[in-house]
């Protein structure tokens, strides 16, 4: 019987795992937005089917485990590398582990390790104890039907995916979930504050300009889209006060701009990571 684990984390805190470093752990990750190409093509059954499922962003739609079955949080995904590692996002923390693909057979190392950020969106963490404990150390049969997987593990529990379509860069509205306060040097990410939650988003849009809510104020400023950049202008806000936890949320966010950030786009998630400053993930709105 397999034995649940809901502490998955073998690093200390200390040791700093960035949110965006794990987002960033697949070598399938590519700076600015992706080809999308597809290495279909000849070769064994085992090559074509880790071939449909790695490479690929698959949203967690549901988790079914003795019976009850709990939908995913908004956000949650995993993805196998090509490299036999395998990471994701629990609904609320990030994390990574070995994988190994073969045929139909998935097996995932118990070397899970994860972020340790606390969410308060009702059954979030409880969610992420179930998904955890069921990966860690598992092997799973795996049924891709199009854009849907199934992983199954030998006592019938079963997660259920969709392969994620590639958002858009320009026109999506990007709403923010997690910031860091140094990227670059390596500190852990943080979940927005409850009272923030829902209220912070970026548009970037064609004509060279993001606009958007800081939590508190709305924000407008130039933004310049390279080859996997983006040099966000000086910002121009509202001049609304809040409340301190809105307040401090948006004078974090301020620092992304008046200078050039890197950008990552795999699937719906966007990943803004300025080289000495704070670092924010968002997903793409529904």
């Amino acid at each position: 019987m397999h034995t649940q684990r809901l502490n998955l984390s073998v690093l200390s805190p200390r040791v700093g795992l960035s949110a965006l470093a794990v987002t960033g752990l697949l070598a399938t990750a590519a700076c600015g937005t992706e080809s999308g190409s597809d290495d279909s093509g000849s070769g064994s059954v085992g090559t074509r089917q880790a071939t449909g499922i790695t490479g690929k962003q698959w949203n967690v739609e549901s988790v079914t485990a003795d019976g009850k079955t709990q939908d995913a949080p908004a956000g949650a995904h995993i993805e196998f590398g090509k490299d036999g590692k395998v990471g994701g996002n629990y609904g609320c923390n990030h994390f990574g582990a070995t994988a190994e693909i073969e045929g139909d057979t998935i097996t995932i190392g118990d070397d899970t390790f994860k972020t340790e950020m606390a969410c308060t969106a009702d059954g979030t963490m409880g969610f992420e104890s179930r998904l955890g404990g069921i990966i860690s150390g598992s092997t799973f049969k795996a049924e891709v039907n199009d854009d849907r997987l199934t992983l199954t593990t030998e006592n019938g529990y079963t997660v259920k995916l969709t392969a994620e379509k590639p958002a858009e860069l320009y026109g999506t509205k990007w709403n923010v979930t997690t910031m860091t306060k140094g990227a670059a040097g390596g500190e852990s990410g943080v979940a927005l504050a409850s009272e923030a939650e829902g209220k912070v988003h970026l548009t970037f849009d064609k004509d060279g300009t993001v606009r958007g809510q800081l939590g508190c104020n709305k924000v407008t400023a130039k933004a310049t889209v390279g080859d996997g950049t983006i040099t966000l202008g000086a910002p121009g806000t509202t001049r609304k006060m809040c409340s301190a936890s809105l307040m401090d949320t948006e004078k974090t966010l301020l620092k992304l701009f008046g200078g050039t950030v890197k950008y990552q786009l795999k699937g719906s998630t966007l990943t803004l990571t300025s080289e000495n400053g704070p670092g924010v993930q968002a997903v793409a709105a529904k």
